[in-house]
Parts: C-alpha cells; sequence; structure tokens
C-alpha cells in the first residue's frame, strides 16, 4: 500500500512540474526581446509589455523558436558608412534635388514635390543638392528611368509611399529606399527609411487632428477593436475573455459589433495582424488614440530609427491569444493613459499630412550627416517634437523654451528689448527710458529700418543699447540677431508706451510661461459663416487668441524657427502685408505649443499711443492674411483665452504702498 501511495505521490508531482514547466515557457517567450543589432539603432522591442511581463532569461538563453536576426538584404555590406559622402552636406548645407517626375504625374507625387519644394532644404540645382530624390510613385508603365548622375544610387533616395510602386525597375545599388511598410527581410536599418502606409487621400499639409477626447479609458468603452481583412473594424467588450483573431478559442467570444464602413476604431486596444497589407490600420489606430497592438509584425515600423514606438504601442505574438488579452485587461489605467497619449502626439507631430512624412524623412537623413549635433531622442518623442526643434539652434533640451518643466528648470532672470523702428518711425527715446529702468533688462536693440539716420546720440542709459541697421524688411525684427544674448526677448515699436512697472510684471509672467507669448494688445480670431473663411478683430472682448508683436515677450528660439522654418511664401505673405507679421508669429507659436498666448495689464496711454493695426482699417491683402496663414499651415492653430494675469491687489481699493507694481494703475 505504501508503495502505492508513493507512485502516485511521485506521478501527482511529476505531473504538476511538467504543468508548470508548459504554463511557463509561453511566456518566456512573449518576455523575450530580440537581441540588439550591433552598429544600428533598435526598432520593435519584441516582448508583449515589459512592466506586465519581465524576462526570467539570462542574456544567450533564447528559446529554440526565438526570432533570428534578420538577413543582410539589397546589397548586404552596405550602409551609411560605405554608401553616402556626406562631405558635400557639411561644405555645402543639406540640400535636397528632386529629379523630373514621369508622366502622369500622380496626385500624390504632386503632394511629395509640394513637400520638398515648400521646404528649407530644396534647390533647383542639381550641382549643390547633397542629396538626390527619385520618386517611384509612378503608375505601372510608367517608372522614371535611371537618371543621368546615378553614380550607382549613392548620395540618392529612392521614394516609395506605397508598396507597389515600381519596384524592381533597376538596380538599387547604394541608394538608400525610404519605403511605406518595408518588410524586415529587405530592410537596412541604419540606412533605409521606413515611411508610415499611407491612403490616397491624405492631405498635403496640416492633417486632421487625433480623435481621442476622453484620454482615461471610460468604464463602458469598449477594450478591443480588431482589424478585419475586409475593411473596418470589430469591436469587443470589455467583459469578453475571448481571443477574438483566433478561431480555435473555445471560450465565448461575448457580444461584438462589426462595423465593416467605420474608418476609425473606437476602443483602447487596436489588434492588427502582422500581414504588410494591414500596415495602413496601423495609422488609423494612431489617430484614433487605440493603442495599436501588433501581432508579430512582419513590417519595419515607421521611423523607427528615432521613434520610441514603446512609449506608444505594444508588439504581441500572435500565437499567445489568451496571454496577450489577459495582459491587456491587467495593464494599469495610469500606463493604459501614457501610450494613448503618445499616440496623439505622434499622430499629430509625423504622420497626419504628407508634408510631415517627408520632412520626417529628411530631418532623419540630416540628422545621421550631423552625427553628435543630431537630435537627441528626447525631442524627437517629446513635444512638440524633432521638427519644431531645429538641431541648428541646439541640441539640448535644456536651451528650448519647451523643455524647462520637464527638466526642472527656469530660465534667467534677464532680458533683451527689440525695438523696431520702422519708416515712420521716429527715435523711441521715452520708451527706452522707461525699459532701461527695469531691474530685468539686460540689453537694448534698436533696429533701425529708417530711411534717415539714426540720431548720433542716444539717452545714457545703465544697460547697454546698440543701433542695428539696415534692416527694411519687416521680418527683419524676427531675425536671430546674435547680438541677443538672453532667452527672453520683449518685442517693442517705436510707438509703444510702457511703464517700467507693466514692463516688469510682464517678464515675471512670462518666466513662469516661457514657452507662451506674454502681451498687452490682443486680436481675436473666428470663423466667418457667411464668406466661409477664416477672419479676426481688435474689438476690446473677453476671448482673445493673439497677442501683438509690438509689446510682447517670447523665448529668443521662435526668431530661429520664424526664420529657419516657415515656408518662403509666407514669408513673402508677411512682407507683402506688414500687419500679417503678428498673425504669422502667433501662429508659429501655437502650432509649437498648441497654447494661447497670456494677456497682461496695460495703461491706456499704450493703446492710445499704438497706430490704426485694427484689421478693418487695413488694406485688403492685410484683411485677407490670417485666411492665407491659416491654409499655409493646412489648419488653424490658434487656441482662444478668456485669462488675464494680474498682480496681487490689482485696482483693489487698499493702499498703494501696498502694492508691489505701482505704475500698473496710473492714467
Amino acid at each position: 500500500m505504501q508503495s502505492c501511495r508513493r507512485k502516485s505521490l511521485w506521478l501527482a508531482l511529476l505531473a504538476s512540474w511538467l504543468l508548470g514547466l508548459l504554463g511557463i515557457l509561453p511566456l518566456l517567450r512573449l518576455a523575450v526581446p530580440t537581441g540588439p543589432r550591433a552598429g544600428a539603432p533598435q526598432g520593435w522591442p519584441r516582448w508583449l509589455d515589459a512592466e506586465l511581463l519581465q524576462s526570467f532569461l539570462q542574456p544567450g538563453e533564447l528559446p529554440e523558436d526565438a526570432p533570428q536576426l534578420r538577413r543582410a538584404p539589397r546589397g548586404g555590406s552596405c550602409d551609411w558608412g560605405a554608401c553616402f559622402d556626406t562631405s558635400k552636406c557639411r561644405s555645402g548645407g543639406f540640400k535636397v534635388f528632386v529629379y523630373p517626375m514621369a508622366e502622369p504625374i500622380s496626385e500624390m507625387q504632386h503632394k511629395i514635390l509640394a513637400s520638398i519644394e515648400g521646404s528649407r532644404y530644396h534647390t533647383v540645382s542639381p550641382t549643390e543638392a547633397c542629396l538626390h530624390l527619385l520618386s517611384l510613385e509612378a503608375p505601372a508603365g510608367a517608372c522614371s528611368l535611371v537618371p543621368p548622375k546615378w553614380n550607382g544610387g549613392k548620395n540618392h533616395l529612392v521614394l516609395r509611399l506605397h508598396p507597389a510602386s515600381c519596384s524592381g525597375t533597376f538596380q538599387l545599388g547604394r541608394v538608400m529606399v525610404a519605403e511605406a511598410s518595408p518588410t524586415v527581410d529587405t530592410f537596412r536599418p541604419g540606412f533605409d527609411v521606413a515611411l508610415p502606409l499611407l491612403p490616397e487621400a491624405h492631405p498635403v499639409r496640416g492633417g486632421a487632428p487625433g480623435q481621442l477626447r476622453q484620454h482615461s479609458p471610460h468604464p463602458g468603452a469598449a477594450l478591443l477593436a480588431l482589424a478585419e481583412e475586409r475593411g473596418g473594424w470589430r469591436v469587443a467588450g470589455t467583459d469578453s475573455s475571448a481571443c477574438p483573431w483566433d478561431g480555435h478559442c473555445e471560450q465565448d467570444h461575448g457580444p461584438e459589433q462589426t462595423h465593416p464602413g467605420a474608418a476609425l476604431p473606437n476602443a483602447t486596444f487596436c489588434l492588427i495582424p502582422g500581414r504588410r497589407a494591414d500596415a495602413l490600420r496601423f495609422l488609423q489606430a494612431l489617430q484614433a488614440g487605440c493603442i495599436p497592438v501588433l501581432l508579430s509584425p512582419r513590417w519595419e515600423l515607421p521611423f523607427s530609427e528615432v521613434i520610441d514606438w514603446t512609449k506608444a504601442a505594444i508588439v504581441a505574438d500572435e500565437r499567445l491569444p489568451l496571454q496577450v488579452l489577459a495582459a491587456l485587461q491587467e495593464m494599469p489605467p495610469t500606463r493604459v493613459l501614457t501610450l494613448r497619449q503618445q499616440t496623439q502626439f505622434l499622430w499629430d507631430t509625423y504622420f497626419s499630412s504628407v508634408e510631415k512624412v517627408i520632412r520626417t524623412t529628411l530631418e532623419i537623413i540630416q540628422d545621421r550627416i550631423l552625427g553628435a549635433s543630431a537630435h537627441p531622442s528626447l525631442l524627437w518623442n517629446s513635444a512638440p517634437g524633432a521638427l519644431l526643434a531645429l538641431p541648428t539652434f541646439s541640441t539640448s533640451p535644456l536651451d528650448f523654451p519647451f523643455y524647462y518643466l520637464q527638466q526642472g528648470s527656469r530660465p534667467a532672470g534677464r532680458f533683451s528689448a527689440l525695438i523696431w523702428v520702422g519708416a515712420t518711425g521716429q527715435p523711441p527715446l521715452k520708451l527706452i527710458q522707461a525699459v532701461a529702468g527695469s531691474q530685468h533688462c539686460a540689453q537694448i536693440l534698436v533696429l533701425w529700418s529708417n530711411d534717415k539716420p539714426p540720431p548720433p546720440s542716444w539717452p545714457e542709459t545703465a544697460v547697454p543699447l546698440l543701433v542695428i541697421e539696415g534692416h527694411r524688411k519687416v521680418s527683419a525684427r524676427f531675425f536671430p540677431h546674435s547680438a541677443i544674448s538672453t532667452d527672453a526677448i520683449l518685442s517693442l515699436d517705436a510707438h509703444s508706451s510702457l511703464s517700467t512697472s507693466e514692463v516688469d510684471f510682464a517678464f515675471v509672467v512670462w518666466q513662469s510661461f516661457p514657452e507662451r507669448m506674454v502681451g498687452f494688445l490682443t486680436w481675436s480670431h473666428f470663423w466667418d459663416e457667411a464668406q466661409g473663411r477664416w477672419g479676426y478683430t481688435a474689438e476690446r472682448v473677453n476671448e482673445f487668441s493673439m497677442v501683438l508683436t509690438s509689446a510682447a515677450f517670447y523665448h529668443r528660439y521662435y526668431h530661429t524657427l520664424f526664420t529657419h522654418s516657415l515656408p518662403k511664401a509666407l514669408r513673402r505673405l508677411a512682407e507683402a502685408a506688414p500687419p500679417c507679421v503678428d498673425v504669422l508669429m502667433n501662429f508659429l507659436v501655437a502650432a509649437a505649443t498648441k497654447l494661447p498666448p497670456i494677456k497682461v495689464p496695460s495703461g491706456r496711454r499704450h493703446e492710445d499711443a499704438s497706430p490704426p493695426r485694427v484689421p478693418g482699417d487695413l488694406e485688403p491683402a492685410a484683411r485677407d492674411c490670417i485666411d492665407r496663414v491659416a491654409a499655409g499651415f493646412g489648419h488653424m492653430p490658434l487656441v482662444s483665452s478668456r485669462l488675464r494675469l494680474d498682480p496681487v491687489l490689482f485696482k483693489d481699493p487698499v493702499s498703494v504702498l501696498r502694492k508691489k507694481y505701482r505704475g500698473l494703475e496710473k492714467p
């Protein structure tokens, strides 16, 4: 009897050990990432979620069926150092020449050409170009032939926004390939560029905003949405314990809804099969704020060289549906919130238009050329993104106005005053005295744009005063002058009338909001239903969306962004209608921050001293500028606000001796 009991006990222990081994091995396979590729940036993570499923393996202890390192495609040893000559790019700058496109030109080719020609990289001279671009977006039978200056493909970029575009026309050789959803077997990390698969109707600029309105998971919202082969999304309820992408599950599938015609999913997680044809669903999930869950993807993630997709997407093994579903159901709400917010940032910054996709591609190539001076990962993966954080200004996040709070720092306590003296302006002697009396003023720069010579003598001030002559264009007031020594800039016109107290208080407010514009006089924009266009007004109402740069604080980085990032067409518009400069600068800051400006109180004398810049008194070209600027941006970035910040005890019926900024209330 005892021997039988011992045998039964041993059999039970052996069975328990086998069941435990079989249960843990799939989790181990799910949690193990592939080893990093030597000499190349890492791409997709190969685990479900590092916070939920930690790896139990030591380095080198991989399962037999673990993913293998990808093969070297398209010529094998071709990499950035061997197949691209950076010497010309460093001497003449990063310029891009586009080869003439074969007729007939498709709609997507028109969008590509418009995006490149509107960028700061474009050149019409192939001799001064650092990069030669060839688009293969032509229909079948109309593909481009080998260009005359092909040079084996060196310093060339072949652009394919659709997988079926003119493949196999000629040997690529040493050419870079920017292709939509390239397969992992043909993609060359660190040399090729993985693009998103765009629909034909993708807008050329601007683009639709992200659709996420409720950042936190709503109790009644669907947990899963599955991309279906026939189009649309199949939605499963939050109480479903099914594995909806696997027909062999034994559990009840629960309540499901089928939406074949739905363009965007309405769920927390979007399950996307690993087929290359489903890559378009990835972009839909990003726009909808639905966390993409890719099931063993066989295509390279778009812009994986610079974007950290572990902050916005999840990769899962399609062979383990129940474990994946359980992990998604148990994911903490804070993690879900972080992932969904990042999907919206990436969509709005890099994927919402053809122009952004093209600019991101060129920025990645420029970063390779710059090497150590390229964008750090933080600038690529946090707002406002690398497209609005120019490396020519700095590569340190501390130098940009967007990262002070994130880095735990604060701008310096000094500012530079830039006083613009136009064709009809007089030397602003009283204004100089008032600004120089500020305890925060570091220097005063007078930008003399008058036909008359400047006066030989200027008032004596406690801070340095420098006169800069020869700038006749009104946009020169936003040029990044090397003489500016502070982060904060107080932009003024010669007709402005401010007191020292007004300047001091406005600067203290700006120090708390260094990414925004802080000003005294405001405009507001509106949509004119009768004319079907945008308009703006200077009427004194509670709501505003712009501050006039005739008296405003902002960060000096916006001068660099205005000069080197704006399309040429918008800058020409500012020259034709000078009041459009105010609109253009406000558009630029709002597009970068997605925040409204801040208004501070000003005296009546400042409003009375302002010239007639009310939109109704301007020329038709100036009145139309907000509509034309909105068309140039592709969307309306301005944000309205009703907030005005006043100092403590402002206009309170107390003794003036108790007030810090006493000059604010003087008539």
